[in-house]
């Protein structure tokens, strides 16, 4: 295993600045502020769920909307996680959990494969939580598959309340991701028939 598992990602465009800091080795340590409280609450979980350090650091066009924000927030997560996971010498790969949070299920799949892929079959029952815009949710995850080059399946079973809904998403990936990044010690190599993720 690569040590540290840690990478750093700083973007700046005529909408966003941002710095996000991730070690996959972590202990669930966060420092986060984005200018959007509801998406440092959600990847404040993240970091707890996934046991990662995160921190990132994000002024955007809020006044806006927060659309630019949270997209570029995960365009740096999914940057960090293929830098800090390299070759994927030794990784488990693959990470799935049906996560239940009060009335919502999701279940959630997701492969390092480097070959990006959303499935996403989240609907929400209201627009908005708080003044952010539950479309967000999706948007942020597919920022993330794309950057990442990731496999990620999404799927709400049942859930009436939104914020329910998305901090179940946050987790299940969190944990999904968890398990996937981890070492097996029986793997001795990459993870692929291919000899190459």
């Amino acid at each position: 295993m690569p040590d540290p598992r840690t990478a750093t990602i700083d973007r700046e465009t005529g909408e966003t600045t941002v710095s996000l800091t991730l070690n996959l080795d972590g202990s669930g340590a966060h420092d986060v502020a984005t200018g959007v409280g509801f998406l440092d609450h959600m990847l404040e979980l993240f970091a707890r769920h996934g046991l990662v350090d995160l921190t990132v650091k994000a002024t955007g066009d809020v006044h806006v909307d927060f659309h630019h924000t949270t997209e570029d927030v995960g365009i740096c997560l999914g940057r960090a996680l293929k830098e800090a996971v390299g070759e994927k010498t030794g990784i488990v790969r693959y990470g799935s959990i049906a996560l239940p949070m009060e009335d919502a299920l999701v279940t959630v799949a997701l492969d390092l494969s480097g070959r990006p892929m959303l499935v996403w079959d989240v609907a929400f029952p209201a627009a908005k939580v708080g003044d952010f815009d539950t479309e967000l949710v999706r948007e942020f995850w597919q920022a993330v598959a794309n950057a990442a080059g990731l496999n990620l399946h999404c799927v709400l079973h049942h859930g009436i309340n939104a914020h329910h809904i998305a901090e179940a998403v946050f987790k299940g990936c969190a944990r999904s991701l968890r398990a996937a990044v981890a070492v097996d010690p029986r793997q001795t190599g990459v993870p692929s028939s291919k000899g190459v993720l």
